[in-house]
């Protein structure tokens, strides 16, 4: 039986304010604060708000049924909380519901996993925490930033703990597969992957509201129908986007909304159900392995990394910020922290790039990806000179590394003891119980044989 993995992004972009030379060493905030204001409450009036109440009107009219899934990025969750808190709440609200499944991604949005393993397992495992604190999930699947994936990347992602992981099913690298089944990391066979349909993605987030599109109006019954007619035994079929594609780039006027309401029951009607990410790698099994040697993601048509690092520019202010991950990796100024954080985020390489895209790309504040590289260069000086305010560039990298290994092991010595106070506090509750069983037995011999006691008395 066909089923459909509906699954949607949140990601906020952290507006860089203009950062001259001279600001070098005098002024350490970098951002545009009116500018993060005034975009994240329009993106959550246009399109966060109504796309979910429309998801939890999905929920609550068709039951268990239907199914989705969500990931954050934790940039984004805190623009929210401060910004646009109405949104914290609808998405506890449809969590409430028990029908979404909230993934596990980059805390930055960034492009760590490219990078710096050690950097990229931390931020990932910080959003696990920031997920399962505020909507008391623990992320069993992840997705990378943008769907950035490779072999290497899908290994680490394993090693994590993760039983499976989104990515795109890039023509490249399936040829002649299908993205409709379930595969797995070719380093690690218990990583399952799913692999994006771009072309029904893409048809509700690029090109539902185009008239010139031969398909438009596109309803609901016609897209199902496409679903349908696919062979009976591709049974996966995975439709991934940004939740700003609703209301943002489709207009709310296009009724993209009223599309989406009309899916579970027009796909119930043909026998296609709804499952969330989790629920396909548990039930069904891998067909094979997808051998991905260079990294991919789901942006442009080459579906590549060249749009963050396609260039000298991007390279240069990319190997630039990971310099000094070690460093950062090892202070403890809650600034420095959310500064990386910020720095990191993808689209500060993104403005930077000199590709033409056929999506169109707003550069914001800059005139050009020349200006957007000075911009983010003089900033990133900044930053650098305060972590190496820090951990001072003298410092050899012999002693950088042993303070990197005592916190490695010291980390490694805390999850230690945690297991084993987690295997002394399962052993003590099952002493307690049979200790209480012991007792009830104990107690319940002794009213029996005062009860005997008592007969026999009488007679």
């Amino acid at each position: 039986m066909k089923t459909i993995c509906l699954y949607f992004e949140i990601h906020q972009i952290i507006h860089l304010k203009r950062y001259r030379f001279f600001n070098i060493g005098t002024d350490h905030y970098y951002y545009d604060d009116y500018e993060n204001e005034r975009s994240i409450n329009e993106v959550a009036e246009r399109s966060y708000i109504p796309a979910l109440k429309t998801l939890i009107e999905m929920a609550k009219s068709n039951g268990s049924y239907f199914k989705v899934a969500l990931s954050i990025s934790g940039v984004a969750l805190e623009q929210l909380e401060i910004h646009a808190p109405a949104v914290i709440e609808l998405l506890h609200e449809l969590n409430d519901t028990g029908c979404c499944e909230f993934l596990a991604e980059p805390y930055s949005h960034g492009l760590s996993s490219l990078a710096n393993e050690e950097c990229f397992r931390e931020e990932v495992l910080r959003m696990c925490d920031k997920i399962k604190q505020i909507f008391g999930q623990t992320p069993k699947i992840f997705r990378n930033s943008s769907l950035i994936y490779s072999d290497e990347i899908g290994a680490q992602v394993a090693a994590m703990g993760f039983k499976g992981m989104l990515t795109e099913g890039a023509k490249h690298i399936l040829g002649w597969k299908s993205p409709h089944y379930l595969y797995h990391c070719n380093q690690n066979p218990n990583l399952k992957l799913l692999l994006r349909d771009f072309k029904l993605s893409d048809d509700i987030c690029l090109r539902f509201s185009n008239s010139d599109w031969d398909a438009y109006p596109l309803f609901a019954d016609t897209y199902v129908d496409w679903i349908a007619a696919l062979p009976e035994e591709e049974q996966v079929i995975n439709i991934f986007m940004e939740l700003c594609a609703l209301g943002m780039a489709q207009p709310l006027s296009s009724n993209i909304l009223d599309f989406l309401k009309a899916l579970p029951s027009v796909a119930k009607e043909r026998g296609i159900n709804f499952s969330t990410p989790s629920e396909i790698c548990s039930k069904l099994k891998s067909v094979g392995q997808i051998d991905v040697q260079y990294p991919l993601s789901w942006v442009d048509e080459e579906r590549d990394i060249s749009c963050w690092l396609g260039n000298v520019m991007q390279r240069e202010a990319f190997n630039k910020l990971y310099s000094v991950a070690e460093r950062v990796h090892l202070c403890s100024d809650r600034r420095i922290k959310q500064d990386w954080d910020y720095l990191q985020a993808s689209n500060n390489f993104r403005f930077m790039t000199t590709k033409q895209s056929n999506t169109g790309l707003n550069r914001g504040i800059y005139d050009s990806p020349y200006d957007a590289f000075t911009n983010y260069m003089n900033i990133l000086g900044d930053f650098i000179s305060r972590v190496n305010s820090l951990y001072p560039v003298d410092m050899d990298n012999e002693e950088l590394n042993s303070l990197l290994t005592t916190i490695k092991n010291q980390g490694e010595e805390l999850v230690a003891l945690n297991k084993e106070v987690d295997k002394l506090q399962a052993k003590l509750a099952k002493y307690e119980k049979e200790d209480v069983k012991k007792t009830s037995v104990k107690k319940s011999t002794t009213k029996k044989a005062a009860t005997k006691k008592i007969v026999s008395e009488k007679e």
